[in-house]
């Protein structure tokens, strides 16, 4: 996968294909779903298509974090907002396509076996279904996230 630093602050990491691609409802925003390599865990996510133009069959690398820091210390929100960079590297320069918002809801899958996990980036929704394994991590938290083709 990825070089992300050690620590709590990777919540989540995967590679996706994308399976299905539908702007029908905004001019600018697609909702693309996506498989992960394993099959173990099905996404979907509201993308700024002028930003970031996918298409199906696209592989991506996705990745929620807490925090853009290299060494994985957690982002201190008050004293300086996530833009806040002045010159140091982040993991934002390793990632074509980066959102901050909030994991706000957890829900049992559809066969008992699996959880669900919302994020919204602003309004922009992103839903994670897998196995309770793969998404312990996740907690009610703001993230990042982090993707790339």
């Amino acid at each position: 996968m990825s070089n992300l630093a050690a620590g709590d602050a990777q919540l989540f990491e995967d590679t996706f294909t994308v399976t299905n691609y539908d702007q029908s409802k905004y001019d600018r925003v697609a909702r693309i779903s996506g498989t992960s390599t394993d099959n173990q865990t099905q996404m979907q996510l509201d993308i700024n298509i002028e930003l970031f133009p996918v298409r199906v069959g696209t592989n991506l690398e996705v990745v929620l974090t807490t925090s853009l820091s290299l060494d994985g210390i957690k982002d201190d929100e008050e004293e300086k907002g996530w833009r806040h960079v002045r010159g140091e590297s982040t993991l934002a320069d390793m990632y074509d396509y980066v959102c901050h918002g909030k994991i706000y809801k957890f829900e049992d899958g559809t066969d008992g076996q699996t959880i669900r996990a919302y994020v919204s980036f602003g309004g922009l929704l992103m839903m994670l279904e897998g196995p309770y394994k793969k998404l312990t991590p996740l907690r009610v938290d703001h993230a990042y996230l982090l993707v790339k083709k």
